[in-house]
This record gives C-alpha cells, sequence and structure tokens, in this order.
C-alpha cells in the first residue's frame, strides 16, 4: 500500500463514549439512483465529558446538519472522508442531520445497498457510518424510530426493526411505514429491507402464552424454499426455552433472504438478514450439508436475540462475547437436534484444519485481541469457533446445572447493556465459587496449546501413571505463554472394555470409568491405582479442549479404542490417527519406492467397520451409521498438511490417494454390498439424522467403487446421477465422476453441461456446480477456474460466486492452487486485487491462503511471497487486505 499505513486500534485505550444517544429517529427516502437519510439523534453529553462532537461517516454527503432545529454554518462544523465534527454544544441536544447515499453503487455490500432489485442493510461491524454520521461503536445503545419512503409498485415490502406502528398512502404511487424497536441497541443491530417480496407466515406461543408472528421473506420464486427454515425457527425459539430460560421480547419476528451478503447472516433485533443460501432449502436442490447448516444458521441468529442483542459487547474487542457463546449454543442445539457425536466431529474437524492453522499463521490472535486494524478481519474461526470451545470448557467444568446458573445471572444482570467477556466469566465464577484466573488464558493467549502425554504402567503395583507436559509456541503478541487450565477428559481401555479409573486413594465405589482431570502445570502426573491389566488411555474425550495432543500409540492400540471406546469421538479420533500412521508412512517410502507398502491394519479395521455398518443397515444390529462413515473416510489433505512442516502438497496428494485406493480395491465386494442395501431402502425423504446417515454412507461407498476404477461402480455413479430424488445424491455423483480419474468414466464434460442446463435458473445450485469444478484435483484446475470466471453462471459481484470458485479452488484444491509452477498464486494476486476493489471485506477473507506462505518448501515460499507483495504494492489498497498482508510480510 503506497503512502498509506492504517494505524492499530488497541484494547488498552478503550474509553467510554463522551455523548450518548438516548433516541435515533430516521426517516429514509429511497429512490432508484440515490437515497436520502434523515436522522434526528437525541443527543446528551455524558458527565464530566469535554471536547468537541465526533461522529463516525463514510462514503456520505452531507446535505443538511442542524442542532435543536437551527441549521448550522460551515464554520460551525467539520467534514472530512471519515467523520463529521461539532465543536460547540449545550449538553442536551438534538442533533438533525441529511445525508445523501448511493446504495446502488455500494459493491462493498456495507450499510444500505441494493442486492438485484432489494435494498437491504448490513451495519455489523462499521456499516451504519454508511448510512449517516453516528457514533458507530457497540456500546452507544438508543431506543429506535424507523420511517421508510419507497415506489410502492417497485418496493410494497418496508421492513426494519422492532414493531410496525404505522403505515400510510402517499402521493405519486409512493408509501411509507413507521417502525419502533423499544428495546435499546447499538446501530450495528439496525436493519431496513425493501422490496418485491412475499413470505411465509406461521406463529409461536411463548412459554408465557404470548403469540409471536413469524414471517420469512423472500423472493416469489423461493417462496417453496422456506418450510425447513420456518421449522428450524420455531424449533431453535422451544429449545432456547427450555434449555436456557429465553423467551422472545417482540411481536413479531422476521428472517430475509437476499443474494448478494458478505457474510453468513445477521441478527439485527427482530428483523434477521440472511445470505439465500443460509435460510432457502427444499429437497430437490439443497444438500444434506446445506439443510443442517440452514438449522444452524437459523438458530444462532435467533439465540443472539440474547446472548448479542439484549446483552451486547462493550466493543468489538469483546465480540467472542456475543460470537462464541453464541456459536456454543448453537452447536449444542444442533447437538440435541441430531447426532450429537457427529457434531462433535465436524466441529472438530473445523478447528483442527483450519482453526490451528489460523493459530500457527501471521494473523494469530487471542480469542479477545488487544488490537486489530480493520474490525472486519476478526470475525475468524479464532473468535467464534474457538471461543465456543472456551465457553464449553467452562460449561464442561461447571457442568450443566451451574453453567445453566451462570448465564442466568449473566442476562439477569447485565439486561440492556453492553459489557465484556470479564462480565460473562464473572457470573460463571459467582455461582461456581471457582477461580477462573488461570482460565482466562484461553482469551488472553493465542496460540494452540500442544500436550504431550506419556503412560507408564507398573504391573506388580497395578499402577498406570499419567506424565502430561504443555506448551504454547509463541505468537506475534506473545513469546512466553502461561499454562493453561486445561480439562483432559479421559478413560483407560482394557482388552475387554473399559476399566474403572481410581485416582491416587480415590475408591469411588461407583467405579467411575471417566474422569476430567484439571491440568494446570507445565508439566503434572496423575496416578492411577488398582488398574488390573495394561491400559490403553482414551485421551480428550468429546475434544475435552481445543489442544494439540501427542501419544505414542502402536496401531494396535488404536485399533482398541476403535474397537472398544464408549466414547464416540474418540473412536473417530483413533480412526484418523491410525490413518494418519500409515499415510505418513507411505510418504516417508515414497522416496525409495514407487509402489510403498500400506499397513494391513488399516484394511483389516475398515474391513471391521464395514462389517459393523453391514450388519446395522440389515438391522442385525445398532450403529451409528454416520460416526460410522467418518471413521471410514480419511483425513484431508488440508488437515494432513497441518500436521508437518514443509508442507508436501504432491507427496500428501500421492500418499493419501495409494491409501484409499488400497482401502477400495480390498474392500471393493463390501463396499457394493452396503451400498446396494442402501440404494435399495425405499424410504421417504428425510432429513432427520438417520436418514442424513444413510446417504452419507452411501455417497462414501460409491466414492470407493469409482475410486476403485469399478467399471460397474461407474454405471452406479451414473445411475444415481441420472435418477436421484435429492440433491446430495445427485451433486455427489456429479462430484464423484468430476474428481476420479477411473478410465471408464470417460469425458465428463458432459456431465457438467447436463447438470448445469437443468438447473441453471437456480443460483444456489450453481454455486455447488461451480465449486464442484473449483476443486477438481487436474493438472488442467487453473485453467478450468480461468474459465469460469466467464461463465454466464459467475457473477464477479456475488460473494457466494467468488467464495465458490475463488475461495474453493485456494483453499479445496491444493493440487490445483499450490501446482509448482505458482502460476495459481500469481492468478489468485490479481484476483484479489480485483475484488478489493469493489468489496474489501471478501478480499480480505479470500487472501488467507496466501498467508501461510512460510510453512511449504523454499520454491514456493518465493512465488506465494512475490504474490503478496504484488498486492501491498496497490495504491489504494483496502485497510482489510492491507492488515492481511503486511502482518503475513
Amino acid at each position: 500500500m503506497k503512502d498509506a499505513q492504517p494505524s492499530a486500534i488497541f484494547l488498552q485505550d478503550y474509553k467510554a463514549p463522551s455523548f450518548i444517544i438516548s433516541r435515533t429517529e430516521l426517516s429514509f427516502e429511497l429512490f432508484e439512483d440515490h437515497a436520502l437519510v434523515h436522522s434526528q439523534l437525541h443527543m446528551q453529553r455524558d458527565a464530566g465529558a469535554a471536547g468537541p462532537l465526533v461522529l463516525d461517516g463514510q462514503d456520505l454527503e452531507l446535505v443538511s446538519v442542524a442542532v435543536n432545529d437551527v441549521p448550522l454554518t460551515s464554520a460551525q462544523y467539520t467534514v472530512d472522508a471519515e467523520s463529521l465534527s461539532i465543536a460547540e454544544l449545550p449538553d442536551t441536544f438534538v442533533l438533525s442531520c441529511t445525508t445523501r447515499i448511493k446504495p446502488q453503487e455500494n459493491t462493498a455490500l456495507e450499510g444500505l445497498y441494493r442486492s438485484q432489485k432489494m435494498f437491504c442493510t448490513q451495519c455489523e461491524a462499521e456499516g451504519f457510518r454508511r448510512i449517516t454520521y453516528y457514533l458507530d461503536r457497540p456500546d452507544v445503545m438508543s431506543e429506535f424510530f424507523t420511517e421508510i419512503v419507497a415506489d410502492k409498485g417497485k418496493y410494497p415490502v418496508l421492513l426494519s426493526n422492532g414493531n410496525l406502528i404505522e403505515q400510510n398512502e402517499l402521493p405519486d404511487n409512493r408509501h411509507q411505514v413507521k417502525w419502533h424497536d423499544p428495546h435499546k441497541k447499538p446501530c450495528y443491530l439496525f436493519a431496513l429491507v425493501a422490496g418485491d417480496l412475499v413470505s411465509l407466515d406461521d406463529t409461536f406461543t411463548t412459554v408465557s402464552g404470548r403469540s409471536v408472528v413469524l414471517r420469512i421473506f423472500v423472493e416469489q420464486k423461493d417462496i417453496h424454499k422456506c418450510d425447513y427454515a420456518m421449522a428450524a425457527l420455531k424449533k431453535s425459539m422451544k429449545w432456547d426455552e427450555e434449555v436456557y430460560g429465553r423467551e422472545y421480547d417482540l411481536d413479531i419476528f422476521m428472517i430475509v433472504a437476499v443474494d448478494d451478503f458478505n457474510m453468513g447472516a445477521m441478527e439485527n433485533k427482530g428483523l434477521n438478514i440472511f445470505n439465500s443460501s443460509c435460510v432457502l432449502a427444499n429437497q430437490v436442490s439443497t444438500t444434506d450439508d446445506n439443510f443442517l447448516s440452514v438449522e444452524a444458521i437459523v438458530a444462532h441468529e435467533y439465540f443472539h436475540n440474547w446472548s448479542g442483542n439484549r446483552v451486547t459487547c462493550r466493543d468489538w474487542f469483546q465480540l467472542s462475547l456475543k460470537e462464541g457463546f453464541t456459536v456454543f449454543r448453537d452447536a449444542e442445539f444442533s447437538a440435541d437436534m441430531n447426532s450429537r457425536t457427529v457434531k462433535r466431529i465436524e466441529d472438530v474437524k473445523v478447528m483442527r484444519t483450519n482453526q490451528f492453522a489460523e493459530d500457527s499463521g501471521p494473523m494469530a490472535h487471542p480469542v479477545q485481541p488487544p488490537s486489530y486494524i480493520e474490525i472486519s478481519n476478526f470475525y475468524t474461526l479464532t473468535v467464534y469457533e474457538k471461543g465456543a470451545e472456551v465457553v464449553r470448557m467452562i460449561h464442561q467444568l461447571l457442568g450443566a446445572e451451574a453453567f445453566r446458573k451462570g448465564s442466568d445471572l449473566y442476562f439477569s444482570r447485565h439486561d440492556g447493556q453492553a459489557v465484556t467477556i470479564k462480565e460473562f466469566v464473572s457470573a460463571m465464577a459467582e455461582v461456581s465459587g471457582r477461580d477462573f484466573s488461570q482460565f482466562m488464558n484461553w482469551y488472553q493467549q493465542a496460540g494452540t496449546p500442544e500436550v504431550a502425554l506419556k503412560g507408564e504402567y507398573d504391573p506388580s503395583a497395578q499402577t498406570y501413571k499419567l506424565t502430561v507436559k504443555q506448551h504454547c509456541r509463541p505468537t506475534p503478541e506473545c513469546k512466553d505463554k502461561k499454562p493453561y487450565l486445561i480439562p483432559l477428559a479421559m478413560g483407560l481401555l482394557g482388552a475387554n472394555g473399559a476399566l474403572p479409573l481410581y485416582l491416587g486413594d480415590d475408591l469411588d465405589a461407583e467405579k467411575p470409568t471417566h474422569r476430567v482431570l484439571e491440568v494446570t502445570e507445565a508439566e503434572q502426573q496423575f496416578l492411577f491405582t488398582q488398574v488390573a491389566e495394561e491400559p490403553v488411555p482414551s485421551l480428550f474425550r468429546n475434544f475435552s479442549a481445543p489442544v494439540k495432543y501427542q501419544y505414542n500409540y502402536s496401531l494396535d492400540d488404536l485399533q482398541r479404542i476403535i474397537t472398544l471406546d464408549e466414547d464416540g469421538f474418540c473412536r473417530w479420533d483413533a480412526s484418523q490417527q491410525m490413518a494418519i500412521s500409515v499415510i505418513h508412512r507411505v510418504l516417508a517410502e515414497m522416496a525409495e519406492s514407487p509402489a510403498p507398502t500400506v499397513d494391513s491394519r488399516i484394511i483389516d479395521a475398515h474391513s471391521a467397520l464395514l462389517d459393523e455398518a453391514i450388519s446395522a443397515v440389515t438391522g442385525n444390529t445398532e450403529a451409528d451409521l454416520h460416526l460410522l462413515a467418518y471413521m471410514l473416510s480419511l483425513p484431508s489433505e488440508g488437515y494432513l498438511a497441518e500436521l508437518k512442516t514443509p508442507i508436501d502438497v504432491e507427496g500428501i496428494h500421492f500418499a493419501r490417494n495409494r491409501v484409499k485406493r488400497k482401502l477400495a480395491a480390498a474392500l471393493k465386494e463390501k463396499y457394493r454390498t452396503l451400498y446396494v442395501k442402501l440404494a435399495d431402502a425405499t424410504t421417504e425423504f428425510s432429513v432427520d439424522a438417520a436418514a442424513i446417515a444413510r446417504r452419507y454412507l452411501k455417497n462414501l461407498c460409491l466414492d470407493a467403487l469409482v475410486f476403485a476404477a469399478d467399471e460397474a461402480g461407474v454405471e452406479l455413479c451414473k445411475a444415481q446421477l441420472h435418477h436421484a430424488n435429492n440433491m446430495t445424491d445427485e451433486l455427489s455423483a456429479l462430484r464423484i465422476l468430476v474428481h476420479n480419474t477411473n478410465p471408464f468414466i470417460g469425458d465428463v464434460a458432459p456431465y457438467l453441461e447436463a447438470f448445469y442446463q437443468k438447473w441453471k435458473a437456480d443460483s444456489l445450485v450453481m454455486n455447488k456446480w461451480l465449486a464442484v469444478q473449483a476443486s477438481r484435483p487436474a493438472a488442467d484446475a487453473l485453467a478450468s477456474v480461468s474459465s469460469l470466471l466467464k461463465h454466464p453462471a459467475f457473477d464477479k459481484n456475488n460473494p457466494n460466486k467468488l467464495r465458490a470458485v475463488l475461495g474453493t479452488f485456494a483453499n479445496g484444491n491444493p493440487i490445483g492452487f499450490h501446482a509448482r509452477s505458482g502460476a495459481g498464486y500469481e492468478f489468485f494476486a490479481d484476483q484479489v486485487i480485483a475484488v478489493d476493489a469493489r468489496n474489501p471485506q471478501i478480499a480480505a477473507r479470500l487472501v488467507a491462503p496466501l498467508t501461510q506462505w512460510k510453512k511449504h518448501d523454499e520454491q514456493r515460499q518465493g512465488v506465494m511471497r512475490n504474490a503478496l507483495e504484488k498486492i501491498s504494492r496497490v495504491e489504494k489498497l483496502s485497510k482489510d487486505v492491507y492488515e492481511i498482508v503486511s502482518k503475513s510480510l
């Protein structure tokens, strides 16, 4: 970035606002080429505060400004690119301001903008300043009154926060509505929508007997895709009442689906605005993953009504106060609605593959960051997912009952306030009597703790000593890390199953087989007594802490865990560790042998899992088919890349494929048997956990058959593509055909073209079609991605399209993106620069894969660094991208 180095904002510099806004009155006049925004802010100076009033503003044309209805002259205020300043003001006053904005030119999709034919807003984190001059910070909470005036023919639906209080017809076919939100809120929770929309309507009766109107607004073409989200909303409302005692507080709750949206969804008070991909769903066009995602995101945004809206964050350094807590809440909801074990595995896969990478990269930051340049860059997996894991550890340490008491205290004590993470933890400490001083290291230190464990069995004394060592590597904000309080959930497994866990002299009469140890020191020992045989430890059950851990398991030890452990997560984790061990051994032998051996024990383990699945499908036994499918899946190339530095891109791809091919060839007939049994099961389509599990396992078997170069498997795949009655099966078949090199597949272009012709009118399905091609691991991957950018299905201004093509290529196609020539990096840098000129938030999220350059070999490091330097030299680079690139270099 030339001649521009944005300065950082620090948590330690926080100061309370000098002015408060008790009442905010907004009036919007919407036109085709501009909008006029009239604001009346009822303000007062905080006691003892001095100095001018400085309001935030960006890309605004100031039309007029007045204090107590007296217009100000240009000498009485100062306007620049980011603020409006007024020096002489009484202690109490009404500030009136009119601004002109151009929503149709707002490609950043922040503030008020156009999405297709609709006006909509996105104000978190700092988008409200693009609408009018305001104190755009979360600790300024105000009561909002909103008036909207627009053409009734083009925009018959006019929405804002709170309750509708007035509607009027106006001359020239225009109309007016007025909304009032009685709950004080920061401006980042403000929302407005104007469009030609229809709605799916329902009601929900709260625990106290109030009837709440529920409405999901969409374009007419999408009205048939709303039923699932409505059901998810009602389940969320009921669950939050039952589990947290939280009742909804307005007369109406609304959701609007928007095609152009930077995020997944936004929890604006009473008017949630959703990326259409996160709310629209039906059998023929939505995959199972998307169904589960819709349910989780609807729940997440609804749960924010209390954990984020009624109690909000004082400043953006506290972002995880609302996001980490709410991600934990939505994860527990999803676990209760579906398979708890599978949900846990899915969340851990994200942590290990993506969040751990974030922790070890240049943008590593604590859950509570000490500073930032652009707050939009801190809507990260660390704040969200790791923040949720930290809350989960509090829940685990306290237990469900005490945690509920703590959350009740937190909500009651701080209702209507903007608070900090400290207030949340203090409520938990108060109800439990626990000291959370050391635990706060999870919030204040960056990085992933690494835990090394060693077990020693003494057969004569029948004791088992577990030695635990923890450390955390240096990160940009801190070199020397203090020890964490780490909950270590564990058990001991004998040859026939779980052994009693007697810790020291604590001879519990109930013979517990599961304990949660608290690791608090750099090195610590735990002695278990009356251990009748040499055990295999089952460690970090249910992923009890977000750590990397190392224990010297043999493959036979892992097989014992896979077979006998009562903890489903640990069974899956052991299957992954076994696969990693085998893949690493293949990787090590590759230098000396063109055909490295694959340990037969992994084939035996997978054979037993397939037998277990076949037995369950035929009704002879019970088993979690989704868990078995995950255990039969190999670790992704992305996760394997996180385990060793420098990353061997080609080696990982070859070694993983060799193990996968050996498994597929050796177990082909079992895969075929299982696939046929699952495919022949004639059950009505459902999105319950059992049905989703059957489809997942069926498609895993189909992939194995095609990967095994099986001609009959290819024919099964083609038949599934043509005859599938749901998008999960149809898209899975397409992906298997496009991603495999089975010689019986032939040219994949006809399959892609037929799918396109069938679904080209459905933008969300087209996103999937684009992603299938962008992730195809082939020598011509870059050429394919380049051509997709010119395809009619692609739109350079739509965030979903950019993520589907560029995001998928960089994050989901390691062989293509990391081609040794470096062409992928050069191409990607050009794309990031182009996107940054239109939408800095999306550009900043796209650039992340280049920031991992230090983890690669010397040749790739040079080309990746060159790509980052090329981006850094752009004269008008946004501060969003500048922050990430500068820290990476």
